[in-house]
């Protein structure tokens, strides 16, 4: 078997991995769709009478803040660093990651699909920014349950637990945007304590899955 420090990015593309990238960006794709159709969903079933606002113990006391600029443009921006960090220096890990992802963008959507609540008072809106147009084109505005901002960002994490820096980093942008999004009021607090929760639940899961592409990001032993 190839050692986990010769496989780059060539290998990631090579004839042997070749169909299982492209099976992870047809996932991905996928879940994008179902993932914008589901927020369609949720913008439509807002505005019934029945979508009401819920008290939240957090957000009752907390004040409003606008953090934008970390949950729109901090978010975009992380994206764009994490996808170069990956591919052009970890990129035995693009495969389980982007399926990982995938899964977890798919299982939100079903939640998102299930259960609606009315937006909290105060909360604060995406500007009319460039990045705050690619932001809202992107559906992270709309659903609730779970927290992406807090999940994603630990989802990675634990795939990359043994590399204790960036696991750090990954797990501090998960406590940041949480935090954030909590002051903004653009989501309930159940949201935000359960995301971690429910990464680890995908993360497990996408282990199940996809045992190969796992076993490409395990420490050579």
């Amino acid at each position: 078997m190839q050692s986990h420090d010769s496989f780059g990015l060539k290998d990631v593309l090579g004839p042997e991995h070749r169909s299982s990238l492209f099976i992870a960006f047809l996932l991905l794709g996928v879940a994008y769709v179902a993932e914008h159709f589901a927020n369609v969903y949720e913008q439509i079933y807002s505005t019934r009478p029945t979508s009401v606002y819920v008290g939240d113990l957090l957000l009752d006391n907390l004040p409003i803040v606008d953090l934008n600029l970390i949950i729109i443009d901090g978010a975009l921006i992380s994206i764009v660093l994490g996808i170069l960090f990956v591919v052009f220096s970890k990129p035995r890990y693009i495969i389980f990651s982007i399926k990982a992802l995938a899964l977890a963008i798919l299982i939100r959507a079903l939640f998102i699909s299930l259960t609606h609540v009315g937006i909290y008072p105060g909360n604060i809106d995406p500007g009319v920014g460039f990045f705050d147009g690619i932001y809202l084109y992107l559906n992270f505005q709309t659903g609730f349950f779970f927290s992406g901002h807090t999940a994603l960002p630990f989802l990675m994490a634990l795939i990359f637990w043994d590399e204790m820096r960036t696991r750090i980093v990954f797990l501090m942008m998960s406590l940041i945007f949480g935090v954030a999004v909590l002051f903004a009021h653009i989501h309930y607090s159940i949201d935000v304590l359960a995301a971690p929760f429910m990464a680890y639940g995908i993360f497990e899961i996408a282990k199940y899955l996809f045992p190969r592409d796992f076993k490409l990001i395990k420490p050579a032993s």
